[in-house]
């Protein structure tokens, strides 16, 4: 059964998101169709948008989508009709790293998230005129009304959750929170600094206060943002436009430097402050995405005994890690609703500007009803 969807379309680099019908055409026995009550606005998004990230285009973006499931295939189990579902990123569930829990280094990540096809390279959607447009952005495009998704990807959550909330879980949330409980695994106690206080950022001094660090160091240069970032865990702040951040670090660790970091900014200056700024040993994971020619000296690293680790969706298993997320959440350790701003699906280019200003942490768009 073909279903058409109203999206918001990307038809070339640097362009404008165009509102048009794709018509999505039958689901798979392993997948199903949901239809979008919300979605999130990710920094991924915008640089595909920027061609930071290369993709085939025309193509529907979004990949924090959550929904009601409308329809399911054949050979699905644990999902039904009318189920609620956040949308996290796409594995195929077969290859080496997926069947030892590694999903977000699936083999095929970057042909099932990126390469706006199914893994046998048939497509979800065209246009409604039959012209050419990707979908499946992360397993599902949810800039659009409806979206079909793998069942392995779609995680149920209790209907009394507000879908308008949980959208972001799949992605920014889940790779900030992640990063520091998963790939990190944050020891209680610990010292970490925490790069860029946008909704990944954030999410990760969120992570690191429920995880027990004691000393939490949030470095931007908004310091409306790092106001912010007090209110939800952070111990210190410091604005990297007016302070030394290399020294002020060291200051707050008593000349030793850090244990832990993590950078969401993908700024070469950036990832070298915090490298310097490390402790002997110590683990600096990277989670922004970096424009292509991004590069770190060996110099930076070379006799330091320091690890740095290229984070991909904080280690998860959306299956498991979304519904601690919510754990946490409902038992007042993880205040993510804080970051959460909703915008109607159409004011998408307001919720960009916002999102670019540093007006809106989190946005969010909400669909018609």
């Amino acid at each position: 059964m073909t279903t058409t969807a109203h999206a918001a379309v990307l038809h070339e680099v640097d362009g404008p998101f165009v509102f048009e019908d794709v018509v999505l055409g039958d689901i798979t026995p392993d997948e199903v169709l949901v239809r979008i009550v919300a979605t999130g606005l990710c920094h991924t998004d915008l640089a595909v948008v920027h061609g930071h990230i290369p993709t085939q285009l025309p193509m529907v973006l979004g990949h924090e989508g959550a929904g009601v499931v409308e329809e399911v295939g054949s050979s699905v189990t644990g999902l039904e009709k009318g189920d609620h579902v956040a949308i996290s990123f796409a594995s195929c569930g077969h290859c080496s790293n997926c069947l030892v829990g590694r999903e977000a280094y699936c083999r095929n990540f970057m042909l099932l998230n990126m390469g706006g096809v199914r893994e046998d390279g048939s497509r979800t959607m065209t246009a409604a005129d039959g012209d050419d447009v990707r979908g499946s952005f992360f397993g599902q495009s949810s800039f659009a009304t409806h979206a079909i998704v793998a069942a392995r990807n779609a995680v149920k959550i209790d209907d009394g959750v507000p879908l308008e909330l949980v959208g972001p879980l799949g992605c920014g949330i889940q790779t900030g929170a992640g990063t520091v409980l998963n790939t990190l695994a944050l020891p209680a106690g610990s010292t970490i600094v925490v790069a860029g206080t946008g909704a990944v950022g954030l999410s990760a001094i969120m992570a690191a206060k429920a995880a027990g660090a004691t000393t939490i160091i949030a470095l931007d240069v908004l310091d409306e943002r790092l106001s912010f970032a007090t209110e939800l865990g952070a111990t210190h702040t410091i604005n990297g436009r007016t302070a030394d951040v290399e020294a002020e670090i060291l200051a707050i660790t008593d000349g030793v430097g850090a244990p832990y970091a993590v950078d969401t900014t993908a700024v070469p200056a950036v990832v070298a402050q915090l490298v310097a700024a490390t402790s002997f040993g110590a683990s600096i994971a990277l989670v922004g995405v970096p424009k292509p020619d991004a590069t770190i000296p060996l110099g930076l690293v070379s006799g330091s005994g320091k690890t740095i680790i290229g984070a991909i969706e904080g280690d998860s298993v959306p299956q498991v890690f979304i519904p601690r997320l919510l754990a946490m959440h409902a038992a007042g350790d993880f205040p993510f609703d804080r970051m959460v701003t909703t915008y109607p699906f159409t004011d998408i280019d307001t919720a960009i500007a916002d999102t670019q200003s540093g007006a809106a942490v989190k946005a969010v768009l909400t669909m018609p009803v």
